[in-house]
């Protein structure tokens, strides 16, 4: 059985209409996973609710409280944007911290079993930084999960695989400086949001980004995954892989230039776990619905072949 953290409030989400970031990425995917052959081995399983288990202290630790602040009262107060990009409705605030749950819930389920989760969670996070959130993103999903997973047992190392056709600033914002996390990014180059140079290694080297060129297909991808991601991965030992699952470098997707297919995540899923199988992904972009849920689909049928 794999687990998938899901729940309908990250519906409730509004970015507006006409919006690439919207509550349709979720249902395409939980329709395609749904009508899957193996979809009687998957465990629906929901967040845990914000009442139950408070991220406060966790966020505090991540985002700027005067951050933190403003997400809520633009929330409170109806909603509005907090930059050309990225709006808030009245219920995001509730929304982003039940994300940052069910991420954490990803976190707990992997170290439980020793096998994979997948977490289908909006609004993604990745473009978050410590002190400001932009490109579609709140909260840092990833970097939180990563600093929680630390707290547990055993837990020495976790690495961050970031697949998403944009650089996650904010996660390597928030990371860089912290040598128990590592962070690998391919991403195209030049593109939103212009990090993510190669000379960008992070503050103990525990930074690998890899850019990609606009047109980039598997062909390309695979000689990076098998001559820079593994050997980085690899020789950090992490004990917990997060995957910022990203979905917006396929060829259909209308907001890069990089042309990917959705089984091609099916063989980067099938690199990661021969690394290990304490994987959680987590769901970030992805703007072509079709292509998206296939990809989604595609990385989960490898982890249940595998």
């Amino acid at each position: 059985m794999l687990p998938i953290i899901y729940s309908d409030e990250f519906l409730e989400h509004d970015n507006g209409r006409f919006h690439p970031e919207r509550p349709e990425r979720l249902t395409a995917i939980v329709e395609a996973i749904q009508a899957a052959p193996w979809a009687s081995q998957i465990q629906w399983q929901l967040p845990t609710t914000v009442e139950t288990r408070s991220v406060m202290p966790l966020l505090q630790q991540i985002h700027a409280p005067d951050y933190i602040k403003l997400v809520e009262q633009i929330a409170r107060g109806g909603g509005g944007l907090l930059d050309a990009d990225t709006s808030i409705s009245p219920r995001s605030y509730d929304i982003a911290l039940l994300a940052i749950n069910a991420w954490i819930d990803g976190v707990e389920q992997v170290l439980a079993q020793n096998n994979p989760a997948f977490v289908l969670a909006r609004p993604p996070g990745h473009h978050a930084e410590g002190k400001l959130g932009m490109g579609f993103c709140l909260f840092s999903n990833a970097a939180i999960a990563a600093y929680y997973a630390l707290e547990q047992p055993g837990v020495e190392r976790v690495a961050i695989l970031d697949w998403d056709v944009h650089h996650g600033n904010g996660t390597q914002n928030i990371v860089e400086s912290n040598p128990q996390i590592a962070y690998c990014s391919l991403h195209q180059f030049p593109c939103y949001p212009g990090t993510g140079k190669a000379s960008e290694r992070g503050f103990h080297h525990n930074v690998l980004n890899l850019p990609m060129t606009p047109g980039s297909t598997l062909v390309d991808y695979q000689p990076i995954f098998e001559q820079k991601v593994m050997p980085f991965l690899t020789n950090f030992q992490p004990d917990l892989l997060i995957i910022s699952a990203g979905y917006d470098a396929n060829e259909a997707d209308p907001l890069a230039g990089i042309s990917l297919q959705p089984q091609d995540y099916a063989i980067f899923t099938n690199y990661c776990l021969q690394l290990t199988r304490r994987i959680m992904f987590g769901l970030e972009g992805g703007y072509h619905l079709t292509a998206l849920a296939q990809s989604v689909v595609a990385t989960i049928e490898s982890c249940m072949e595998n």
